[in-house]
């Protein structure tokens, strides 16, 4: 059996405050790579928070298109073959396809390697994700803006581990109704938006056409990216969204909120979906 995920850390430190300087113990939020292998060849690597990490390897999975469906997804093994106390036990996520979804690994890692060497390019990202015929969510639903509002501090109530460390962020998912329906924290926010992404895959909800997402931080580009796969027809975040994100979210039809903050909010793209 793998070990238990730590997510927190506890270590001492020195606080200084008015003068006087003491020790104290401190908790910090765990990060560790995870990499994603299917069958002998390397996928990815990434640093995260230890905790949901077949969710996490779901979610990236979906995310980057290597699969469509959950049928797609034979097995996904933490994989504990290392000895015990060695630095990658626990790390490793081993993942079976189906025959149709194993991906080209040559072009995989060209892929890869070209995001995270130069950026994106925003024409590029955006006709690249165009071109994976991505469906318009769902243009039904409505929310009202006083469900909207109470959202962050349901978010916030649920976060164990931030309460613990200040240090991660959260990505949650609610029904139209406000009710908080998965919620996971991460070092990394695209972490967390594919662990609650990889939950609902695993768990058969997808396509999520009523439901919110809810993020801590910014919505960037990858993260409304990742919401439209998952068929999220509205995102919001406490803080600000990219000119990238916008672009793409009002053109793919999905209700991009930012600012959501105490008693407002700014509507970036489908404003038909809020309900005063």
């Amino acid at each position: 059996m793998p070990p238990k995920p730590r997510s927190v850390s506890l270590t001492q430190v020195s606080e200084w405050e008015d003068g006087d300087l003491r020790r104290k113990d401190d908790y910090l939020a765990a990060e560790e790579p995870l990499e994603i292998r299917i069958g002998e060849n390397p996928l990815s690597v990434t640093m995260r928070t230890p905790g949901n990490d077949t969710e996490l390897a779901a979610g990236f999975l979906l995310t980057e298109g290597i699969v469509q469906r959950r049928e797609q997804i034979l097995a996904l093994d933490a994989d504990a073959s290392a000895p015990t106390g060695q630095p990658n036990r626990g790390n490793v996520i081993q993942v079976s396809l189906a025959p149709e979804a194993t991906p080209d690994f040559e072009k995989m890692r060209r892929h890869f390697f070209a995001a995270s060497s130069c950026g994106i390019c925003g024409k590029a990202s955006i006709d690249a994700v165009r071109s994976r015929c991505l469906q318009p969510p769902n243009r039904q639903f409505r929310l009202d803006a006083e469900t909207l509002l109470r959202l962050p501090d349901a978010l916030r109530a649920s976060q164990a581990v931030f309460g613990r460390t200040g240090g991660l962020h959260a990505a949650a998912l609610f029904d139209a109704r406000g009710n908080l329906l998965v919620l996971r924290e991460d070092i990394g926010r695209h972490n967390a938006v594919d662990k609650v992404i990889g939950w609902a895959l695993l768990e058969g909800r997808l396509p999520l056409g009523d439901s919110i997402l809810l993020v801590s931080g910014r919505g960037g580009f990858e993260i409304v990216q990742k919401a439209i796969v998952a068929g999220l027809p509205l995102l919001a975040s406490v803080s600000a969204p990219s000119s990238l994100a916008v672009q793409l979210a009002r053109e793919l039809g999905l209700t991009l909120i930012g600012f959501l903050r105490g008693r407002r909010f700014v509507i970036y793209a489908g404003d038909g979906r809020i309900q005063r």
